[in-house]
């Protein structure tokens, strides 16, 4: 029985589900898997990215499931135009290019992943010559934005948004657009709450999503030496910049949203797990639930969206296993306790010095 999952309406007059299945990180081979299974028990959005190197794998996956009878105005499809695709030539050939990776005439939603350009033409992290050190471009992302508003005005992508923006960042593009930012994901996890940036995003009318709503980083390259197993979830809740999006009207998804261990190669003695946290634990057998499906609770009952990743069937059918219960105004407080304000996907030591990066503000 496929499961009907809530959605939420963005600015641009579209409808997203409020839960979909991240691709990051999914190998070929993989992510076919992940995706026919995702959609037969359910889901209906899928995150992809150019940066993931999975898109082409993605785009026959599609093809098979629509020759099958799936309706392509049922899945709703995300990407994002990388940081080597700034200018706006570059951008809208990007585009072209995402399109016929994933064999589709339009693209649901568009991102622009980060802020930061690189420079363009070569390798997806470039490096000046002979060097170690980030070769940066300055282009500006306003002109990266205005090049996705007039693949709207074309008609190759319907809805258009940002990932891992600070909301002065955003308030520049909406003082400086034909079309607004209806949608932002950012990392958003128990342990990195983000309370400020989903007021923000609240106020403006921005839909957030979550990535990493587990805090799993995914990656030894995001980690730090102390840092805990967790990007939006339960331990980074970013309350400052979702009150900015919710203002804005701007969407929110969180990655991470459950601040994932994930793997046992990236734990350290000592580092704490989300799903282990007793105040998740207790609420978790409070609701005859598991603790990855409160976090997940959390997080959309917040009115963000989460995009976690799973290749196994029980767990995609799980994370959809949400909709039956909610917690408690004091169980919501109680989550809070765990806002540690950690980040793990920040690339600060290689981007720091970019002027454009994001995370030297607050939210």
């Amino acid at each position: 029985m496929v499961v009907p999952i809530p959605t939420i309406k963005l600015s641009s007059g579209f409808e997203m589900p409020v839960v979909g299945l991240g691709t990051w990180q999914s190998e070929p081979g993989e992510v076919e898997k992940s995706v026919e299974t995702a959609v037969k028990v359910g889901y209906r959005l899928i995150d992809c990215a150019w940066q993931y190197g999975n898109q082409v794998e993605i785009g026959k996956t599609l093809q098979k499931l629509f020759a099958s009878g799936v309706k392509r105005g049922d899945i709703f499809v995300a990407s994002k135009v990388w940081n080597t695709f700034h200018s706006a030539p570059a951008c809208k050939r990007h585009v072209v290019d995402i399109l016929r990776q994933l064999q589709l005439d339009y693209i649901d939603l568009m991102l622009i992943h980060y802020p930061m350009g690189y420079a363009e033409g070569g390798d997806e992290f470039p490096t000046k010559p002979g060097t170690d050190e980030p070769d940066y471009s300055d282009v500006d992302y306003l002109e990266t934005w205005k090049a996705l508003e007039e693949c709207v005005v074309e008609g190759k992508i319907r809805t258009i948004g940002l990932s891992n923006f600070n909301h002065k960042q955003i308030e520049r593009i909406l003082k400086n657009s034909a079309i607004k930012p209806a949608f932002l994901q950012i990392e958003l996890h128990p342990y990195f709450q983000q309370k400020k940036l989903l007021a923000f995003c609240k106020e403006k009318g921005i839909a957030v999503t979550a990535y990493s709503p587990i805090a799993n980083p995914g990656s030894k390259s995001f980690r730090k030496e102390g840092d805990p197993n967790i990007e939006l979830h339960p331990y980074f809740q970013q309350k400052k910049l979702l009150a900015f999006c919710k203002e804005k009207g701007i969407v929110v998804t969180a990655y991470s949203p459950i601040a994932n261990p994930g793997s046992k190669s990236f734990r350290k003695e000592g580092d704490p797990n989300v799903l282990e946290e007793p105040i998740v634990t207790k609420i978790a057998k409070a609701h005859g639930k598991t603790p990855a499906q409160v976090v997940l609770r959390w997080i959309t009952q917040q009115g963000v969206a989460v995009i976690p990743k799973s290749t196994s069937e029980e767990h995609l059918k799980s994370n959809l296993d949400i909709f039956d219960f909610e917690l408690t105004a004091e169980e919501m407080k109680e989550m809070e306790k765990l806002d540690r304000g950690w980040r793990i996907v920040d690339l600060s030591e290689k981007d720091s010095n970019h002027p454009y990066f994001p995370y030297h503000e607050e939210y």
